[in-house]
Parts: structure tokens; sequence; C-alpha cells
């Protein structure tokens, strides 16, 4: 008769278990969001995320060096213009924030860093939302060649990859006719095709200054008591050329990454958001947690969801507790 090893025989000995697990991690597939703004000499602490900054782009340098220094070699972008308006025209812009930022990391750190930027008009819209406005509601279809422009502009100046979260529907088709009409036909999209009308995004909107001056987002994101919703977005999205499909929050919607693992052939992403970070320092602060165990475990029950890619505010440290044998 063929023997079976009990699993209680592979929790003998530390290599053993190493050898034999199930989920594995490792730095490559880490990515650092990251703020940039308008300005000079300056590395702003975001009150509701301790720990994160924004930076002007004479400055971004040092935590690029640092993050390569932990062998983080992955980055994405939100930028914080001077300039808003009802159109957001501050995101397609030349001189745009975003576009400076990757002109000068790109000169600087060459083929050392992989970029990705955010593509939406949140943060560069008076008003807040994250397309064009007729009256008070967002105008889907007038949206899409406002984000096609950015997300070109972006490529142009050196982005090695887009990734849009606006929600509006067609947006990743709009985007990949733009580029490849362009000559990009090989530049990448991580389309947020999962995102959720989530709380776990308020010191984020603090951090971009991108909250709405009116409403919300329900409209276009997506309703948290919903699953099959977001195996039909993300369906849609690589069917309409994405490479890359993300989940968003993801501390509670692993069961969404579970799901649209299994539904696509693409890797698959989850952004642990700004909410999810300042939960996990304000606990630790307060002495309630364990703030480094905590990290191990969120980040190793995002991957054994089935996350291939995994943005974090945590990427360095996560980084640091693989090279120290804690998780991976």
């Amino acid at each position: 008769m063929e023997m079976s090893i009990r699993p209680r025989r592979l929790r003998k000995g530390e290599l053993l278990r190493k050898m034999v697990r199930e989920t594995r991690v490792d730095e490559s597939s880490l990515i650092y969001p990251m703020f940039v703004k308008e300005g000079t000499n300056q590395k702003e602490e975001i009150p509701t995320m301790p720990g994160q900054y924004r930076y002007t782009v004479d400055r971004v340098s040092e935590q690029l060096d640092a993050l390569l220094d932990a062998g983080v070699t992955s980055v994405m972008l939100f930028g914080i213009p001077d300039h808003k308006d009802e159109v957001g025209s501050s995101a397609w812009a030349e001189d745009g924030i975003i576009q400076k930022a990757l002109r000068a990391i790109k000169r600087e750190y060459a083929d050392q860093l992989y970029v990705i930027t955010d593509v939406c008009m949140c943060e560069y819209t008076s008003h807040g939302h994250c397309g064009m406005l007729c009256g008070c509601e967002v105008d889907n279809d007038k949206s899409l060649e406002l984000l096609s422009r950015t997300a070109l502009s972006h490529i142009q100046a050196g982005a090695d990859m887009v990734a849009p979260s606006d929600m509006m529907d067609g947006r990743v088709r709009a985007i990949r006719t733009t580029l490849d009409a362009n000559g990009y036909e090989t530049a990448p999209i991580m389309s947020y095709a999962v995102k959720y009308a989530s709380a776990f995004y308020g010191p984020f909107r603090d951090a971009a200054g991108s909250a709405p001056s009116f409403g919300d987002r329900r409209g276009y994101q997506m309703d948290y008591h919903n699953s099959r919703e977001g195996i039909k977005e993300a369906l849609l999205d690589v069917e309409e050329g994405a490479d890359i499909i993300m989940v968003k929050p993801a501390m509670s919607y692993l069961d969404v990454v579970a799901k649209v693992k299994e539904a696509i052939h693409l890797p698959v992403a989850a952004y642990s958001v700004s909410g999810e970070y300042a939960m996990i320092k304000a606990g630790a602060a307060l002495g309630y947690i364990d703030e480094e165990k905590i990290i191990c475990e969120t980040a190793v029950a995002a991957y054994r969801a089935g996350v291939d890619l995994y943005l974090t505010y945590y990427a360095p440290e996560i980084a640091k507790f693989i090279k120290e044998g804690r998780i991976g």
C-alpha cells in the first residue's frame, strides 16, 4: 500500500518547513506606492500615514535609494499637482508633476527601477471625482479621452506601465487603442479592474488631496457586497486588453482575489491600501499588536489567496523580512 506523508511530519525542522511551503514571497513582486508633489526641497510626512511622505521631485531619490537598498525595484507614482480644474488638465500636461517625476527618475535610475503610474483624474480635478462631470454626474464616455491622453503622456515621459484606477467603463480598451496607435503596443496596462467603494481609502485621500467635494464614488466604484460583479469586471478588462488585473483593497477582499485568480489567466495584483497601513500603524503605536508580525501575516495572506504582485506601503519592510527568512 502506498504510504502518504502526514502534514505533521512536514513541520519538523525549520529548513523542511521552508522547503515545503505552499506560499512563497519574493521582493521582485513588491510594488511601493509613492506620492510626488510640486515644489522643491520638500519631504512632508502624511499625518494619517505615519512614516509615509510626499516628496518633491528633487528629493524622490532619498526614498528610491532606500527601496533599492531593501531590494524593492518597482514603484507606483501618484501625483499631487498645484493646479486643479474641472477637467484635470494637469494630469496630461507635458510639465505635469508625474511627467516631470518620470523624466527625473528615468535619468537617474535608468533600468534600475520599474516605474508604474496611476492613471486617474481625482488628484487633478477641482471636484475630486475620477472623470469629467456632466452636471453632478460623472460622464463616463467623455472621460475616456482624458484618461487615454493621460496614459499616453505618462508612457511618453518614461513610464514602464500605466495603471488606470478610475473605474470608467471601457477605459482599458480606450487606453490600449491610444497607446497602440502611437506606437506603444508593448506598453503594459495594469487595470484596477476590481476596485470597491471602500472606507479604507481615507488616509490616501488625505495624502493626495483627492476626496470628492460632493457626493461619493459609489456610482463607478463597486459595491462591497458583490463578488460576482468583481469577476465580471475582471473578465471585461481582460477582453479589453489589460495585462494585469488588480483587486483593491486587499485585506478585506482576499476572497475576491482568490475568485479572480481562478477566473483569469493573467497576473493578479492586490493593493494593501492606506487604511490598512494606518490601522496597523495605529494599533502598533498603542501597543495592541506586534507590527512586524502583522506585516508578515497580512502579506502572506494576500499571496496565499493568489496574489502575484503586492502593492504595499510596507514593501521595504517586507523585503527586509524576506532576506531575514521571516517571510517568503
